[in-house]
């Protein structure tokens, strides 16, 4: 698989971090609202949640999937699980034109190859193509900023994120982060209410 032409970009800068032990008990995010706490907590698919939410197809626009020696400054912790050698993979999330998502994944370049076959399709739709089981488990929640966030997004930040791991067969397959914009905050409300 080649690498894409455009470069990757840093991963954003974490201002907060729930404590792990605080995301795994589900006891993180308490003074999210109840919409928000579902996106960025639940263990359903963020595309099928942007579907739904605004009536509009995920369009996906592949900033950059390249080779990367090690997991990067920024990764999550749990990169360093996957087997090497890695593969990181960047996109912009659109419905209807309006970016509502930022994502990245670190892969085993292997299993990129063998399941990141259309670089425009949500990661969701290439691994369930097969209807095989796969496992989600949310890691990290964090607020997190970067310029080119907000340039895309259009407001200044900070913005939720969140991490998780997809297991197969109880295998670790990918991690994967998103950061969202507070242009959600029309279809979910304001994330933290007053």
């Amino acid at each position: 698989m080649a690498p894409a032409s455009a470069l990757l970009l840093p991963s954003p800068s974490p201002l907060w971090q729930a404590p792990l032990a605080e995301v795994l008990e589900a006891q993180a995010g308490q003074g999210l609202s109840g919409a928000w706490k579902l996106l960025l907590l639940g263990d359903g698919s963020p595309t099928r949640h942007l579907q739904l939410l605004t009536g509009l197809p995920v369009e996906v626009d592949l900033i950059a999937m390249e080779r990367e020696p090690a997991a990067g400054p920024g990764a999550p912790a749990e990169v360093a699980e996957l087997e090497r050698p890695l593969l990181r993979r960047q996109v912009w999330l659109r419905c209807g034109g309006q970016t509502l998502a930022w994502a990245e994944s670190w892969w085993n370049q292997a299993e990129a190859e063998q399941h990141l076959r259309q670089r425009d399709q949500p990661i969701w739709r290439s691994l369930t193509a097969g209807r095989t089981e796969l496992y989600r488990e949310v890691d990290g929640l964090a607020q997190v900023q970067a310029p080119w966030l907000a340039e895309r997004f259009g407001a200044a930040g900070p913005f939720w994120s969140r991490h998780y791991r997809f297991f197969r067969s109880g295998r670790e397959l990918t991690v994967i982060r998103e950061v969202f914009s507070p242009a959600l905050e029309r279809w979910l409300g304001a994330a933290q209410p007053a």
